[in-house]
């Protein structure tokens, strides 16, 4: 692909910043806020360009103006000194070119964007302006309706004038387009920082199309052959000092500067001013929320609140604090009990505000729970939390006002859509000075605030807790500092645990995640290809980003295979034939060796054995990274306890623990550069120290017969090595014949065929190696480790290879061919591709499980059913949260949940026979019965008050589930229409007017 590369020179323009107040932080001043993109000289962003191939852009009729162009009026100006890339990015647009904008949150990318609305109205063309995000397309069409009367909106759950010259689009549209290619003049596509921002540009320039993928619906938008332009800048309108205040401590540490320097000594500072683990009084005296809320009332000693207080007192408020959880969102909204932030006049507007706003509910939805005053919010959360019950929200609608009259909110995805977005306003208006907010406020909506406070950087991904990612934290703290107001942003990180400097390195300057394809098949997708005049699903995927980026590695691993070779075939090693054999036959030694220890030192086995003082062999490690001898390094040490490890997260299974033998043995201890202890087992004749050390049982090499004395005091020194020496006299003892082991079999009772088989496999290859003419050569260590490393490289040259075959092929060409063999099996199409009745049925539904739905559809299930009954099944389609200890519905409805049951297993059973990678348990699993009862209830007429009564679930999650069934029901609709089914038609419109109304489907104060 051919490029242009450029650097455009800051200019005048790049600095937005007139600070109103400086903040009262230790801080060093602020510099000019460039981005740097070449050490040599700064710029304010990169311009490249990716053509179309055989594109000459010398040639003028190659180009395709927009009715701009040099000399000509600016179809918009402002108010306001462009930066570089926002004068670049035009440029582009007057040019009648494609555009890819790459920049930091709040750097002006809008500005983009409102100029090629303001281009394309004055050239009486249509522009459409799309997002993924419901919340920010509502947002920015109120932006714009204000700036351009001719606008109209298109989400999932509203249409207005979509017949507008601009159209505003979100997730859950796409269906206009499904059937052909609409052609547009230009293509704008703004982007935070990605760095592989060109990779894109260079798919979009190749294919001279934009495939874009929503809510299963696909639009192919054609261009005329041209030009990519990618303007690139890492400049920071308001750059960001970043802070660690450490738990339990009394201040904040500068850990990275408005340079971009990561301070290793102040780090180490706030790590070094972490409260140990075990200072439980200085813990309780510090205590942390959770503890303040099981006293049964708000701490002002509490981390939180200090926090808040100090930011509060230094003047970096607004501040957004993010969690990731919605429960624990609340609960440190309600430290702030005793903190008011608010003015008089201030509490007079927020009142104002949110009357006039909740106007629009009923007398019954204003009685809802969601906040509520202090003193009945810790009682409430304490017997909730002692019950082990729900978390619901802040108490009622009308008693939410006190909190946000103190300037004090509360934002995530469990919250009454309404509420969210009166919280949204006041803290827009400056009425919120303290909003806790989970991540997706950093997504879906552009509002900045002076300091972001992380109160965790570890976060569960459904898995295990882990670290933030580089491209997590980069996104949240960009909240941070707002253009022309901050002469800084203030990011703080809340660490309550060790972190090494790497991991914080990696955290705080790591790049932004790359731009990556997650394109997967559907099966509504590939019905709908199909259906359409110039069907072709290979097509689809040949022209996906996936595809481009699969195709596009292919000179590189070309090019590590040949490398590999080289090296490969650069190692000559004598006897290699005879010398490859004795290196399999330790292979499979190791490899059975393991699967005798995995069965012994199993829990069910080993766990009775593990008194204290038991003698236990354990293996040791060694600077040698791999060894090749059948003797491994083996020590002793004795038994002290064992544990299990708790798992992190809720759903983790018990049987998911592990277990660790605390042993004291001899170590090796030293420190590192930081003066952290690092210790290494050895053996027990070698110099070291007698320490206790927790291990694996993956460490633990055998049992011993052998209980010895052990004093009930091990932490004097002396102690542990006087009863390390008793230890060493009992090995000398057993010097000739061995210490005795316990005996799998006889002794711990292993019973297990597999053990078995293994042990008799290991015995005759110890045979072997004993008779092996190989065994005793000169130097066969160090010949052995030769023949190791080539054996990698051809593990690795075998393994590129095959990625190479795959990539070459269509990506997704397997997947492709077993989707369609489900299809046609289940009688979706014909053998020619042709759609079915069913397949007409299937291409509408996109919100839902396309398959188990028309199967349930086809089978009676739907129209059996009464209206309530149906509702309520169908809500097993659009619930996807994890309940624990969920209410089963009543018997008519449990029984329809179990013919669903088995209609979804008999979808994924089949799809297992064709080939399609699926648990097919999981799959059943995945539809739930939790909202059944409560969903049958709203469908009936109840009140929402009361339908809350009935289950543990946050108010927004159900209502964003009623609204997610409302548009499957919608789809079922077009479904039922497109084959003739008049009675289920009507039954299904009925559905809709039962459960569209009241504060489920309250309009959006944006619109």
């Amino acid at each position: 692909m051919d490029t242009l590369k450029r650097k455009v020179m800051d200019g005048p323009a790049a600095d937005h910043a007139s600070p109103l107040k400086a903040p009262r932080a230790e801080a060093p001043p602020t510099p000019a806020p460039v981005a740097t993109v070449a050490a040599a000289e700064p710029v304010a962003c990169v311009h490249e360009v990716s053509y179309p191939e055989g594109y000459d852009p010398s040639d003028p009729t190659s180009r395709v103006l927009a009715g701009g162009g040099e000399g000509s009026e600016p179809a918009k100006t402002f108010p306001f000194e462009l930066d570089p890339f926002q004068t670049e990015a035009i440029r582009c647009l007057d040019n009648g070119e494609s555009v890819m904008v790459s920049a930091h949150t709040s750097a002006g990318k809008t500005v983009v964007a409102s100029y090629v609305i303001a281009m394309s109205l004055r050239n009486q063309q249509r522009v459409i302006y799309t997002s993924p995000i419901k919340a920010l397309s509502n947002q920015k069409y109120r932006e714009f309706k204000s700036e351009f009367s001719d606008v109209g909106l298109m989400t999932g759950d509203v249409t207005i004038e979509p017949n507008a010259s601009c159209l505003r689009e979100g997730s859950g549209m796409g269906g206009e387009y499904s059937n052909g290619s609409q052609e547009f003049t230009v293509r704008v596509f703004l982007s935070a920082t990605v760095p592989n921002a060109k990779e894109f540009a260079d798919w979009v320039a190749k294919h001279m199309m934009f495939l874009l993928i929503l809510e299963g619906y696909f639009i192919i938008i054609q261009v005329h052959k041209q030009p990519c332009h990618i303007v690139y800048t890492d400049y920071r309108p308001t750059p960001l000092q970043h802070y660690v205040f450490p738990s339990g401590g009394d201040g904040l540490y500068l850990v990275v500067d408005e340079k971009g320097k990561f301070r290793e000594d102040s780090f180490q500072k706030a790590l070094n001013a972490l409260i140990p683990a075990g200072d439980s009084d200085k813990k309780k005296e510090n205590g942390k929320w959770q503890k303040a809320i099981i006293a049964g009332k708000p701490s002002e000693d509490s981390d939180i609140f200090k926090m808040v207080k100090m930011i509060i007192q230094r003047q970096y408020d607004p501040v957004i604090l993010f969690s990731f959880s919605k429960r624990e969102c609340e609960l440190l909204a309600m430290q702030m009990a005793k903190m008011d932030l608010n003015s008089d006049d201030e509490k007079a507007n927020t009142e104002l505000i949110f009357w006039s706003a909740l106007d629009l509910l009923s007398d019954d939805d204003k009685k809802l729970p969601q906040a509520s005053s202090c003193v009945f919010l810790i009682s409430f959360y304490l017997s909730i939390i002692l019950l082990k019950t729900k978390l619901l929200g802040l108490s009622q609608v009308s008693n939410m006002l006190p909190l946000l009259k103190r300037g004090i909110g509360v934002h995530h995805s469990g919250l009454l859509p309404i509420l969210k977005e009166v919280i949204e306003i006041l803290f827009q208006e400056g009425y919120i000075k303290c909003l806790f907010a989970t991540e997706t406020f950093s997504i879906g909506l552009n509002m900045p605030a002076k300091t972001v406070v992380f109160t965790n950087v570890r976060k569960f991904d459904g898995d295990r807790f882990r670290w933030l990612s580089s491209g997590e934290y980069i996104q949240m703290s960009g909240r941070a500092g707002r253009r022309g107001i901050d002469q800084r942003g203030i990011c703080i990180l809340m660490v309550d645990e060790k972190m090494e400097p790497s991991t914080a390195k990696m955290m705080l300057k790591g790049s932004a995640d790359s731009l990556n394809s997650a394109f997967h098949l559907s099966y509504n997708m590939l019905l709908n290809q199909m259906r359409s005049e110039d069907g072709d699903p290979e097509k689809l995927l040949r022209y996906s980003f996936y595809q481009f980026q699969a195709d596009r590695a292919l000179p590189d691993l070309e090019k590590q295979i040949k490398e590999l070779e080289s090296e490969r075939n650069s190692m000559v090693i004598e006897e290699e034939e005879s010398l490859k054999d004795y290196y399999d036959l330790l292979q499979q030694y190791k490899s059975l060796k393991k699967d005798v220890h995995d069965i012994v030192l199993s829990p069910k086995y080993v766990l009775p054995f593990l008194q204290p003082g038991r003698l236990v062999r354990i293996l040791y490690s060694t600077n040698e990274s791999t060894t090749f001898s059948i003797d491994e390094n083996l020590t002793w040490g004795v038994i002290i306890n064992f544990e299990k490890v708790k798992s992190h997260g809720e759903d983790r299974r018990p049987e998911d623990s592990d277990y660790t033998v605390d042993v004291l043995t001899r170590c090796s201890v030293s420190k590192d550069s930081s003066g952290k202890k690092t210790m290494k087992t050895i053996p027990l004749k070698e110099r070291g120290e007698p320490v206790v050390v927790s291990l694996p049982l993956s460490q633990i090499n055998g049992l011993s017969s052998i209980r010895m004395y052990i004093p009930k005091d091990l932490l004097p020194a002396e102690a542990r090595e006087n009863t390390l020496r008793k230890v060493e006299e009992v090995l000398s003892r057993f010097a000739k014949d061995g210490v005795p082991l316990l005996d799998p079999e006889e002794d711990m009772k292993v019973q297990s065929k597999s053990f078995r088989k293994a042990t008799r496999r290991i015995e005759a290859l110890e045979g072997l190696f004993e008779k092996h003419d190989i065994r005793n050569s000169p130097h066969i260590q160090q010949r052995l480790k030769v023949l190791h490393a080539k054996q990698e490289l051809s593990a690795k040259i075998k393994s590129f290879k095959k990625t190479m075959r795959s990539s070459t092929a269509l990506a997704f060409k397997d997947e492709l061919k077993a989707r369609k063999r489900v299809l046609r099996r289940l009688g979706y199409v014909t053998s020619d591709d042709v759609l079915e009745v069913k397949g007409k049925v299937a291409c509408e539904i996109s919100t839902a499980d396309e398959l188990t739905l028309t199967e349930l559809m086809f089978s009676g299930g739907l129209k059996d059913a009464t209206v309530e009954q149906m509702v309520a099944l169908l809500s097993c389609f659009v619930w996807q949260e994890k309940l624990q200890d969920a209410p089963k519905p009543r018997e008519e409805l449990d029984l329809l949940f179990y013919q669903l049951q088995e209609t979804a297993r008999r979808v994924a059973n089949l799809q297992h026979e064709c080939k399609i990678q699926i648990d097919v348990e999981s799959y059943v699993n995945s539809f739930r019965p939790d909202i059944m009862e409560a969903v049958y209830s709203w469908a009936r007429g109840s009140k929402f008050y009361q339908i809350m009564e009935m289950t543990q679930v946050f108010e927004g999650s159900l209502i964003r589930a009623i609204r997610r069934l409302e548009e499957v029901l919608q789809q079922l609709i077009l479904a039922s229409e497109s084959i003739g089914e008049t009675e289920l038609e009507a039954k299904l419109e009925e559905a809709v007017s039962k459960i569209k109304r009241d504060i489920v489907f309250a309009a959006s104060l944006y619109l």
